[in-house]
């Protein structure tokens, strides 16, 4: 798969963030914006540029990446949080499958089971987040920091120089979504994680 230069930036970004305690306030959003059913399948795709096509490969793997993560911690501490937000990071990977379809790029999930990759540098990523997200509840909730701020820089990305409608509509209910991981991330470091 191409790589771009922004996804290289993103991905060391993501790793600083995980080690990082900051906190960020951030406006709660609703998901429910995201509608598989409106990507308007009576208007034709225009043609991608390779960027755009990267965008999309490089989306669907990073919704891969969250889901993967949040159903892995879902397990692990039986947080409702993460048990909720897998369910909306599955409807990410499927928005950005169908965008897939439509525009007839090749899928980069060749195997949908949680926790794996073909793609190595997403592989690393999710093995990067398991091994902090295992080390204790408050450390799961700054990976969810972590992984929803990193899909908000590459949707923010994404959005400087897309220009279909259908790839616009998804690419800003996802960052709708992530706002508001986000913030339900940080409300739990700052609230459910404080030493009493």
């Amino acid at each position: 798969m191409r790589q771009s230069k922004y996804f290289l930036l993103a991905t060391i970004f993501a790793f600083i963030l995980m080690f990082s305690a900051c906190q960020s306030e951030n406006p709660v959003t609703s998901d429910s914006l995201l509608k598989i059913s409106t990507l308007e399948a009576d208007v034709p795709p225009g043609q991608l540029t390779e960027e755009e096509e990267d965008g999309l490969i490089h989306m669907r793997l990073e919704e891969k990446v969250a889901r993967d993560v949040y159903i892995f911690l879902g397990d692990l501490y039986n947080n409702q949080k993460f048990l909720n937000i897998k369910l909306s990071e599955q409807r990410h990977m499927d928005a950005m499958e169908k965008l897939l379809t439509k525009y007839n790029v090749e899928d980069p999930v060749t195997d949908d089971t949680p926790g794996v990759f073909s793609d190595p540098v997403f592989q690393s990523l999710y093995d990067g987040f398991i091994l902090q997200g295992q080390i204790s509840l408050n450390e799961a909730f700054l990976v969810g920091k972590a992984i929803e701020e990193l899909d908000i820089i590459d949707l923010e990305y994404q959005l400087t120089f897309v220009d279909n409608p259908d790839i616009i509509k998804v690419y800003t209910s996802l960052l709708a979504a992530s706002e508001s991981h986000l913030a339900a991330f940080v409300k739990s470091i700052n609230s459910d994680n404080q030493i009493p």
